[in-house]
């Protein structure tokens, strides 16, 4: 059949299964915009306040369903607006595919007006990206960003079409999409026997998992691998989720604001089993004494990850949940570790997660928060302080779901995300912890939320305060806070009642249960601003450079 540019690009999101795209029209997309009105029966189009809100919305949508989340710019700074939420996804390794328009083909190079060239911008942000200059290769260049943000280790992909392309005729053919299929084959055999005999030559073995445990959809086999492997497990702050956090061989995060059990155990642990994490510097910090004291086998999808920022002595490339799927049966019994079990319990005894004077109060309220939300909640938030107490006192598991920006740290990720998350997920409930800084970079979504009466609860950590750089210039830079004061008074619930929001206020006195339950009742959109102490603080902490045996822990009033 004969169809234009515009209709080929809603024909190929039909073929990807693509039922909601994010996005913000303008004069380069139009055509494309008429050829969705024509299909609105069949793809629902989510109008944000901005193009990065769209951009996070569709990287929240990606995490929380586990499909590829899809947003359209217009050229220029339309195209501009996207590059900070394709960073975050980028990082994270999220699979998202964004179609920007540009200016005609015969207008390329010209500084034309809303002219950029964003596939120049974007290259060392996506996985891949594409400027179309024939509308017959227009289908095969979708396809194939679809692949690659799926495949491997996912990422965003970037697809730039000039208007001229989108409404110039050719051919098309409808194609089937084959279901995504893990490779299996080319995870090697002797790398598993390896693996497994480094397994059961330990005595002091440790699992450091991160997020690609996540974005495998290989929890089962995590849970199944550390049954049998018997020992304790780390997560990075992107691993959240892949198990109980009540798990009894669970000990937290590892790094600068890891717990100091999980910091403990992985210096002194004789095998480290890192399974799809990459060794951030906040996880590493002093790479020269990282894991001083163990073998370090890695397991990753990304060979590019191997060895970039620690010498492993052992590694195996592959599909996280291949690998555990085969090792899982290749250990023919379970292991047992425990004069080491015993140790890490006693350590856990010792060295609690230290909860004391004004920081009380950020752990009450996420602590309540677990108990009124669902088990599958989807919990997401901004970055800042308010991101480190989520990770450390929310109750997460494999049930429900935690979406933060870990590599970037992008303030102002929150809000785009949960709306994402809420539009992927609607009998779901989904709460966006913000802080005061980072909710003010994002706030004009709450539109978004109104318009389309997604039920998000916003939940603020007011302490009015730049906090986590707050506490770096009180513990750093002899209290010399520079500009992170926030003293303009904003009332935040007049503020969301503007937007057509519910507003409520959490007083530093008053129960969060309470209140937290009568916002989840509405089922609507909720903003409630948290008030909490200004010099809150982020423990335990690891200064930068120092050793992670080395931290900062607050005395216990």
């Amino acid at each position: 059949m004969k169809l234009n540019g515009a209709e080929i690009i809603i024909a190929c999101l039909k073929e990807q299964g693509v039922d909601t795209v994010f996005g913000f029209p303008g004069g380069a997309v139009l055509n494309i915009y008429d050829a969705l009105y024509k299909n609105r029966d069949s793809i629902r189009h989510i109008l944000t306040s901005h193009e990065q809100g769209a951009s996070h919305a569709a990287d929240g949508y990606a995490r929380s369903t586990g499909k590829v989340g899809v947003v359209f710019a217009t050229s220029g700074p339309g195209a501009t607006n996207l590059v900070t939420g394709l960073a975050t996804a980028y990082m994270d390794s999220i699979p998202v595919v964004a179609f920007t328009g540009n200016v005609p083909t015969q207008l390329l190079g010209k500084d034309s007006f809303q002219e950029v060239d964003i596939s120049g911008i974007t290259m060392p942000i996506t996985k891949h990206n594409y400027i179309v200059k024939d509308v017959a290769t227009l289908a095969d260049t979708i396809r194939s960003a679809f692949r690659i943000a799926r495949e491997g280790r996912p990422g965003p992909v970037l697809i730039d079409i000039p208007k001229d392309i989108t409404a110039a005729v050719t051919s098309y053919e409808a194609e089937v999409v084959q279901p995504d299929k893990p490779d299996s084959d080319s995870v090697r055999k002797s790398s598993l026997e390896k693996t497994i005999k480094l397994l059961k030559d330990a005595s002091r073995p440790m699992l450091y998992v991160g997020g690609g445990v996540l974005r495998s959809h290989a929890e089962a086999e995590l849970s199944e691998f550390l049954e049998k492997f018997d020992c304790p497990m780390g997560v990075s702050l992107m691993g959240h989720g892949s198990i109980d956090t009540e798990e009894r061989r669970f000990t937290g995060m590892i790094g600068m604001h890891g717990t100091r059990v999980s910091n403990i155990a992985v210096s002194n642990c004789d095998l480290l089993v890192v399974i799809g994490a990459r060794f951030s510097d906040r996880v590493v910090s002093k790479a020269s004494t990282f894991a001083k004291k163990a073998k370090v086998v890695h397991i990753d999808v990304d060979p590019a990850e191997i060895n970039k920022n620690i010498v492993t002595y052992h590694h195996v490339i592959g599909d996280i949940k291949v690998v555990l799927s085969k090792l899982n049966a290749m250990l023919d019994k379970p292991l047992s570790h425990t004069a080491w079990m015993e140790q890490v319990a006693k350590w856990k005894v010792e060295h609690p997660v230290k909860v004391a004077g004004e920081t009380r109060r950020p752990a009450e309220i996420l602590r309540a928060l677990s108990v009124v939300m669902p088990d599958d909640a989807v919990v997401v938030t901004e970055v800042g302080q308010h991101q480190m107490w989520a990770a450390q006192f929310y109750h997460h598991s494999p049930k429900s779901r935690f979406l933060t920006s870990g590599g970037l740290g992008t303030m102002g990720y929150g809000t785009g995300a949960a709306i994402g998350a809420q539009v992927g997920n609607p009998d779901k409930r989904v709460v966006n912890v913000a802080g005061d800084g980072s909710f003010k970079m994002n706030c004009n979504e709450l539109a978004t939320m109104a318009r389309y009466r997604l039920p998000v609860i916003i939940l603020i950590m007011n302490n009015h305060t730049l906090g986590m750089v707050r506490q770096w210039q009180t513990l750093f830079y002899d209290e010399r806070y520079s500009e992170t004061t926030l003293d303009t008074e904003i009332d935040w619930v007049s503020l969301a009642q503007a937007y057509g929001v519910k507003g409520m206020k959490m007083g530093a006195q008053d129960d969060p249960k309470a209140i937290l339950s009568a916002a989840i009742s509405l089922k609507s959109p909720v903003v409630i601003d948290c008030e909490i102490p200004l010099d809150n603080k982020v423990y335990p902490m690891v200064a930068p450079g120092a050793s992670i045996e080395e931290m900062i822990e607050e005395v216990i009033d």
